[in-house]
């Protein structure tokens, strides 16, 4: 199989109407064909993730950074931290995922996508104030007018 055509099938099995079980059974046989292990480990991550198995997406995501996804393919590591990070605070680990969200470095793959899900893990670890300073600045950007002010009044919640 040609990286483009497992590529293909990735995007296909993602884009299909699988059950929970079709969709981990489908990644699971392409994660075998897998032009590298760290495409495999963050592709079968993404799907125990997304059918609730987060100890199981756990693994696969640590072996896909210490595989070198971040070598291989910098937009799916850069997707991969928000994935991991939700997951870990899924399994309680919110500190982690509040740690491993504020060293993410912006990118494409993901913009304000880090910012949102450090919020969620901030309100998760009982830190309201500083969960809303950094949902209402990721959302600042994207206001048409006001932001001299939402940023004042985003930064007198923790000041």
């Amino acid at each position: 199989m040609t990286d483009a055509a497992w590529e293909h099938d990735v995007a296909e099995t993602w884009a299909a109407d699988l059950d929970d079980e079709q969709l981990v059974s489908r990644m699971t046989s392409l994660a075998a064909v897998a032009p590298h292990p760290a495409l495999a480990a963050f592709e079968l991550g993404g799907a125990y993730d997304s059918t609730g198995r987060e100890a199981e997406a756990d693994e696969q995501y640590a072996a896909a950074t210490a595989s070198g996804l971040a070598e291989v393919d910098p937009d799916r590591a850069a997707r991969m931290v928000v994935q991991h990070a939700s997951t870990l605070r899924n399994l309680g680990r919110v500190d982690e995922a509040i740690t491993m969200l504020r060293d993410a470095p912006e990118h494409p793959a993901t913009g304000a996508a880090p910012r949102v899900f450090l919020a969620l893990a901030l309100h998760s670890a009982g830190l309201m104030d500083e969960a809303l300073r950094v949902a209402i600045e990721a959302v600042e950007p994207t206001l048409p007018r006001y932001h001299r002010s939402v940023r004042a009044y985003a930064a007198a919640l923790t000041d």
